[in-house]
């Protein structure tokens, strides 16, 4: 059995990115963790309702997954680039100590969301051995309508080398995306059902199953 923590910059991330994934690991008796990295707040201009909304939302994917906790760290979105590095890489250690996980995903360096970058780049100063021993391997996802649009090709491109068959799992993931209602649209929109199942299939199609997740193993420690 495994400890796994799945750090996401923003919540719906880690479903896009890694939902099936999760589901898997959930079924096979590991504990998943979550890693919530930035909250909506007032001051940035996000109204009472929304960020209501956005709490029932979170609430009832934690339910759906039924994650061991839920880590809600608070920095505010779309502004992690302004944070000091030193603030999230203690924060993601402090959810790293807690999980006692030896597994991690977290979201691709290459993405074009800067906060996505920054998050990649806390978490993976967080995988020195000497920090955290426990954790054995790390695993960056493809976040759709972020990892696609990065267009530097000599940092951070994403090139799976990892595939895992979720054809069992593919319905409850998108029926997890729909909770988050603000952020699915229709085709040909990135975050939609529709290309959500697509990439999933085009994965699929490169790794020989129905339906699949891609990622990049970024580090692995074999005792």
């Amino acid at each position: 059995m495994s400890n796994i923590l799945v750090v996401a910059p923003h919540p719906d991330d880690e479903t896009f990115g890694c939902g099936g994934t999760i589901l898997k690991h959930i079924k096979s008796g590991d504990k998943v963790y979550w890693a919530i990295v930035t909250s909506m707040k007032e001051e940035l201009g996000f109204s009472k309702e929304i960020i209501s909304r956005r709490e029932s939302e979170i609430a009832s994917v934690a339910q759906e997954y039924k994650f061991e906790k839920v880590f809600e760290l608070g920095f505010p979105t779309t502004l992690l680039d302004k944070i000091p590095i030193k603030d999230l890489v203690k924060k993601l250690s402090e959810c790293i100590i807690e999980s006692k996980c030896d597994t991690m995903y977290i979201p691709n360096y290459g993405d074009i969301h800067s906060d996505h970058r920054t998050v990649s780049e806390a978490a993976i100063s967080c995988t020195k051995w000497f920090r955290h021993e426990k954790i054995k391997k790390v695993y960056a996802y493809e976040t759709l309508s972020e990892t696609e649009f990065g267009i530097n090709n000599s940092i951070g491109t994403f090139n799976p080398n990892v595939f895992v068959n979720i054809e069992e799992f593919l319905e409850k993931k998108l029926s997890i995306i729909s909770i988050f209602k603000s952020e699915v649209g229709e085709a040909p929109f990135p975050r939609s059902l529709d290309v959500v199942k697509g990439l999933s299939i085009f994965r699929g199609g490169t790794s020989g199953y129905k339906n699949a997740e891609a990622f990049m193993l970024l580090k692995e420690r074999l005792d």
